[in-house]
C-alpha cells in the first residue's frame, strides 16, 4: 500500500474528511442564506423606489392632468440612471416614456417582473429584467414606472464569484490540513506498531513514544508503559523465581533425601527411624510452608484476592498478631509492645494483610536481637492512620538492614548473609510488599536507630 492510501485510509483523516464535507455544506448554506436576504433587501429598496416615484406621479396628474404628467415623465425619463417610465392611452399607445414592454404587461395592474428593452435605442436587442408597477389613472390612462435589476445581478456576481473561490480555498485547506494530521497521526501509530512488535519479539524492555504534548496518545502511551513495566515486572519475577526455586530449593530437596537415604542405611532401630521420620516430615513442612508463601505472594500480585475484600478494623489485626506472637518474643527476651488507636477502619483481604504483619513481627523476632551495648531488645507494633493511609509500623532494635540492600530484600528467596544460618526462605518481605501493592499501597523500611522499622502503608478509600 503506497504512503497516500495509508494517508487516506487513517480514521484521522475519514473524520477529518467528513468535518470538511459538514463545514462546506454549512459555509455554503451560510453564503447562500446571506445573498439571498442581501438580494430580498435590494428588491426591498427598489419597491420602496418605485413606490414613491408612484405616488410623486399620481400627485402630479392630479394637479395637472395628463399634460403635466407627460412633462414630468419625459424630463425625469431623459436623466442619466433614470427609473423606468411608460404613460399609454387606454388603448395602449405609448405617449411618453423610456421603455418598451409587452402590452399584456399593462393590462396588469399592480407589481410585475418583466423583460423590457429600453426605448432610446430599437436596434438595441439586449433585453433586461426589471421590477415594475402598472397603475390605471382617470381616463383609462396607464403609468408604469419601474427599476431595472441592474444592482441585484450585480450583487449577485460580485458574491457568487468569491464564494467559488472560498469553497474552492476551503476544500484544499481542508484537504491539506486533512492529510498532514493524518500523516501525523500515522507516524505516531508507526512508532508504537513498531515498539509493540519489537516487544513481542520479546524485548520487554521497550516503550512506547511520547512526545511530551499531553494529548491522548501521550495519555494511551503512559497507561500502556505503566500496563508494560508491570508485566514486565510479573516476567522477571516469574523468571526470577524460577531460577530461585531451581537454586534456593534444591539444597533442602537433597537434604531430605540425604535424610531418607541415611535412615536406610544406617538406622538399626525403630527409634531411629522414627527420628528420621520425624526430620524428613519437618523438613517436608518447612518446604510446603515454601511453596504456599510462593502461592499466597502469586495470589496476590496477580490479583485474585480482590472479590474476597471487605471492611474490616486494622487495630484489631494489630492485636490479634500481637496476641499470637507475644508468648515468642518473651521466650526470646524481647519486650514486646502493641499499640494500636482504634477503630482504624480499612477495606482489603483481612487475611492477606494480617499474615503481611505477621511476616514483619516474625522477622522482628527473628533477626530483632540487639547488636548494640546497652541496647534493650525490644519489637513494637503501632497502629495508625495519617495522610488517609492505616499504617501497620513493625519496628526492633536489630542490626537492621543496610540502606543500599532495602530495596533488594522484597525480592523471592533474598537472604542478607547474616541471616542464612537462621531458618526461613527469604520470602516473608516479599509477601508484605505484595501484598501491599494488592491493595495500593507500599512496604516502607526505614532505619529505627538502631534497628529496622518496617511499615505496612494501606491506602484509605474514599467513601
Amino acid at each position: 500500500m503506497t504512503a497516500l492510501g495509508k494517508l487516506v485510509r487513517t480514521t484521522a483523516f475519514k473524520i477529518i474528511a467528513v468535518y470538511l464535507i459538514v463545514f462546506a455544506l454549512f459555509a455554503a448554506g451560510v453564503i447562500a442564506y446571506l445573498a439571498r436576504h442581501t438580494q430580498q433587501l435590494v428588491v426591498s429598496q427598489i419597491t420602496e423606489t418605485v413606490d414613491a416615484e408612484m405616488r410623486s406621479l399620481q400627485e402630479e396628474f392630479t394637479v395637472g392632468g395628463i399634460n403635466r404628467l407627460v412633462d414630468v415623465v419625459e424630463a425625469r425619463a431623459q436623466q442619466p440612471g433614470s427609473n423606468l417610465y411608460l404613460v399609454t392611452t387606454f388603448a395602449g399607445a405609448a405617449i411618453v416614456g423610456n421603455v418598451e414592454v409587452p402590452n399584456e404587461t399593462l393590462g396588469r395592474p399592480g407589481w410585475s417582473e418583466i423583460s423590457y428593452r429600453r426605448a432610446e435605442d430599437p436596434d438595441d436587442r439586449h433585453v433586461s429584467r426589471a421590477l415594475v408597477r402598472v397603475s390605471v389613472l382617470p381616463g383609462g390612462f396607464r403609468l408604469l414606472v419601474g427599476r431595472d435589476f441592474e444592482e441585484r445581478d450585480r450583487l449577485r456576481q460580485i458574491l457568487a464569484k468569491p464564494a467559488r473561490w472560498a469553497v474552492v480555498f476551503l476544500v484544499i485547506l481542508g484537504v491539506g490540513g486533512g492529510l498532514f494530521i493524518a500523516r501525523r497521526v500515522l507516524k505516531r501509530i508507526d512508532a508504537m506498531t513498531e515498539t509493540s512488535d519489537r516487544i513481542m519479539a520479546g524485548d520487554l524492555s521497550g516503550r512506547l513514544p511520547v512526545a511530551g504534548s499531553g494529548d491522548e496518545f501521550d495519555r494511551l502511551a503512559n497507561s500502556l508503559n505503566a500496563m508494560l513495566e508491570r508485566i514486565e515486572g510479573l516476567m522477571t519475577g516469574v523468571k526470577q523465581v524460577s531460577d530461585n526455586i531451581a537454586h534456593d530449593l534444591k539444597t533442602p530437596l537433597t537434604r531430605l533425601r540425604n535424610q531418607a537415604e541415611e535412615a536406610l542405611r544406617a538406622s538399626k532401630s525403630e527409634a531411629d527411624y522414627r527420628a528420621a521420620l520425624e526430620a524428613t516430615i519437618e523438613e517436608s513442612d518447612a518446604l510446603i510452608r515454601t511453596f504456599d508463601a510462593l502461592l499466597m505472594i502469586s495470589r496476590a500480585e496477580a490479583g485474585e484476592v480482590r472479590t474476597h475484600m471487605a471492611d474490616f478494623d486494622a487495630a484489631d489485626v494489630a492485636n490479634s498478631v500481637g496476641e499470637l506472637y507475644e508468648p515468642l518474643a518473651e521466650e526470646k527476651g524481647l519486650k514486646f509492645v502493641v499499640e494500636a488507636e482504634p477503630p482504624l477502619p480499612c477495606h482489603g483481604n483481612r487475611e492477606l494483610i494480617g499474615q503481611a504483619l505477621a511476616n514483619l513481627v516474625d522477622n522482628a523476632i527473628k533477626h530483632g536481637e540487639p547488636v548494640t551495648p546497652g541496647i534493650a531488645g525490644e519489637v513494637r507494633v503501632h497502629a495508625r492512620a495519617a495522610g488517609g493511609r492505616i499504617l501497620l509500623t513493625v519496628a526492633d532494635r536489630g542490626p537492621g538492614i543496610p540502606d543500599g540492600e532495602r530495596r533488594h530484600v522484597l525480592e523471592r528467596f533474598v537472604r542478607l548473609e547474616a541471616s542464612r544460618s537462621r531458618p526461613g526462605a527469604g520470602l516473608g518481605l516479599s509477601l508484605a510488599a505484595a501484598v501491599a501493592r494488592l491493595h495500593g499501597g507500599e512496604l516502607l523500611l526505614e532505619d529505627n536507630n538502631p534497628g529496622l522499622r518496617a511499615t505496612l502503608a494501606i491506602p484509605v478509600p474514599a467513601r
